[in-house]
């Protein structure tokens, strides 16, 4: 066999069941890149990104490796069974696999359950050897050390203007209904700071001046992060990342974020509905007090993106719309919403397995935008009906101005409310195409 990976990240499918393609993907995946830079070094790396490219059916690599987020994993599952029918070997990986690796083996040769640094070199000698084996599996321990990702197979792609370094890996949260805490339990490894300093100055090499920061919660550990934001500043760059909204109440951190040029902060504010917090594990967020910290963030000169849950058992229509009217009163400038999905692994899934409250088994056919639980309140379809009626009315043209140009945000940050009139326009079609917005 030649020693030549096909890295595949796959897109979704929208609600026709048609592949999602885009022209332009500003998104880019780290975990193709990382792969690719793990392989021994004899083995050749091809990346496919299917969002905005063809995959190519006739390549010459051996071995096809697919992954892809929870809701790809529909279309990841299709590709693994046309690539198996022209011969190929297919490996499959990721947080979806690795929550449901007996699920997703009967569509490959063999699932990699976890994190992958430690098991590359396994897998390549065994497929070397023919002695590929169904599963592997490795958690990490301690420090997280990875190679230089090869950015070098991505950049030429039409993608956005900043690439994705990592800082670490997991969360010390225990949501219920999330897949990382379900992965990792409360276990967060963190990379050192030499390491992702080398990543970010690689990225400023190759031309670029902006970086995304991945972390599920880069706010965890506030000593770490002091120290990478020291050593980020000099490099007069700018960034985005995600944290718990808890980095509000560290005003000198917060500052110090800022001036090391962050300019986007996701947050997961998931409910306005204390109780549907509550039901969530979210103890530590208090929505009475979202409009104090949102507005502290956004002073500091950071930009807030948002992603928020749509079915938790607590909501009801009135609940559900009086998110709309929160979010156009808040300093969000780019929200986001979900269906609550009972994702195999996670907490909430064991909790309604056996409950008959979950309409649909196929877990490989969930998507952002898909409702398969029966709330006390709501049931499946009306959820779904609420989710893209607080959509549409959240992004309508005058609630995109009111957020954007005519936000006090114009006057301080023009280039960057520009830029988010942008995502907000891009946004609004994908909504009014059924297609849940997610990767830009």
């Amino acid at each position: 066999m030649n020693k030549k990976f096909l890295f595949i990240q796959p897109t979704i499918y929208d609600e026709r069941g048609e592949p999602v393609k885009k022209s332009k993907l500003y998104f880019v995946g780290l975990g193709m890149p990382l792969l690719a830079a793990l392989l021994p070094p004899d083995w050749e790396a091809e990346i496919c990104i299917e969002t905005i490219e063809d995959i190519p059916w006739d390549t010459d690599a051996d071995v096809v490796g697919l992954g892809g987020m929870g809701h790809a994993a529909n279309r990841a599952k299709d590709i693994a069974a046309e690539f198996r029918s022209r011969g190929k070997i297919v490996v499959m990986g990721g947080p979806m696999v690795s929550l449901v690796p007996d699920l997703a083996s009967e569509y490959c040769d063999a699932v990699v359950v976890g994190d992958a640094e430690g098991l590359m070199a396994e897998l390549c000698s065994d497929l070397e050897r023919g002695t590929l084996k169904p599963r592997y599996a490795e958690k990490l321990k301690g420090e997280l050390t990875t190679p230089l990702p090869r950015y070098d197979l991505v950049v030429d792609k039409r993608i956005g203007d900043f690439l994705p370094v990592q800082a670490g890996r997991g969360c010390p949260h225990t949501c219920k209904f999330c897949s990382i805490y379900c992965l990792y339990r409360g276990h967060y490894v963190r990379r050192p700071v030499p390491e992702v300093i080398r990543d970010i100055a690689a990225i400023k090499e190759l031309g670029f001046d902006k970086f995304l920061l991945i972390d599920d919660n880069i706010v965890a550990h506030p000593a770490y992060l002091k120290e990478l934001c020291e050593q980020i500043r000099p490099l007069g760059m700018t960034w985005m990342s995600q944290c718990s909204i808890r980095i509000a109440d560290k005003p000198d951190l917060l500052r110090l974020v800022a001036e090391s040029g962050c300019r986007v902060l996701s947050f997961g504010l998931e409910s306005i509905n204390k109780d549907s917090l509550l039901a969530m594990n979210k103890k530590w967020c208090d929505p009475d007090d979202y409009a104090r910290v949102l507005r502290a963030v956004t002073d500091a000169g950071i930009e807030i993106a948002s992603e928020m849950i749509v079915g938790i058992d607590t909501d009801t229509r009135e609940s559900l719309l009086a998110t709309i009217d929160f979010v156009k009163s808040s300093d969000i400038v780019a929200p986001k919403f979900y269906c609550l999905t009972p994702i195999p692994g996670t907490d909430l899934y064991e909790e309604l397995k056996d409950t008959g409250r979950i309409t649909d088994p196929d877990v490989l056919s969930y998507t952002p935008s898909r409702a398969v639980i029966d709330t006390p309140n709501l049931t499946a379809a009306e959820v779904e009906a609420l989710f893209w009626e607080i959509y549409h009315r959240v992004y309508t043209l005058p609630a995109i101005l009111q957020r954007t140009v005519l936000h006090r945000r114009m006057r301080s940050r023009p280039g960057q409310t520009l830029f988010f009139l942008m995502v907000n326009l891009v946004y609004r079609s994908q909504i009014r195409r059924r297609i849940s917005p997610n990767i830009l």
